[in-house]
């Protein structure tokens, strides 16, 4: 299994405190019952962070006229909305729900050029609440071609509480490339063109990376 590097401190800190539980449980708790019960606690600890932090490689297709999915979940909302951000356009906007058990590293939409990048301190409303895209802690991050410009909003969640976005514009964005990350459970919005060609529905599961969101005429 491979670790994304945007967690390897977390893992770092959780595997000592696994060795070091472990080690205070086996020599120090007499009762056999809460000790095995304790180291099983940590291992489910363990476990539950390696896979969390866990970083498949992904296919990605080589088209330039595709708008990939940023990121692994499930799509919640499909709305057309006026974006003054950055698209400054009519445009269509597709909300990905990632829960804490999907793959949590974002990848680029499309190829181009960091445009835009803002970070906004928030609150941590559930991913759900269509309040969350304009009130969670959240970054907004516009890559641009010349076909295309699409805007993407990493939002901090319930359960989230750290946004990884190492990136500034002005920087390459390639499709399929990662480019951060959200832990424990968020929300990805993505705002393109209303002109693009839809390709998934409510309720349609993504693949970051793999999965097409629309077509770029």
């Amino acid at each position: 299994m491979t670790i994304t590097k945007y967690g390897y401190h977390v893992v770092l800190v959780v595997c000592v405190i696994v060795l070091a539980g472990s080690f205070v449980s086996w020599h120090f708790v007499e009762w056999k019952a809460l000790r095995f019960g304790l180291m099983g606690l940590l291992l489910a600890l363990l476990i539950f962070t390696l896979n969390f932090f866990r970083d498949p490689e992904r296919r990605v297709p080589q088209d330039e006229r595709l708008i990939l999915a940023p990121a692994d979940g499930k799509v919640v909302l499909i709305q057309e909305v006026r974006e003054t951000e950055y698209l400054n356009s009519d445009a269509l906007q597709v909300s990905i729900f990632m829960s804490p058990l999907n793959v949590h590293v974002n990848r680029y939409p499309i190829s181009g050029v960091v445009g835009y990048f803002r970070y906004f301190p928030g609150e941590y409303l559930v991913a759900y609440d269509d309040k969350a895209s304009l009130r969670n802690e959240r970054t907004h991050i516009g890559v641009e071609n010349g076909k295309c410009k699409v805007l993407f909003k990493q939002i901090a969640g319930f359960v989230a509480r750290r946004i990884v976005a190492p990136i500034k514009a002005g920087d390459e964005a390639k499709a399929g490339e990662r480019f951060g990350m959200i832990r424990f459970g968020s929300r990805v919005d993505v705002l393109m063109p209303k002109s693009v060609q839809l390709r998934v529905r409510v309720g349609d599961k993504t693949v970051a990376g793999e999965t097409v969101l629309a077509l770029i005429h």
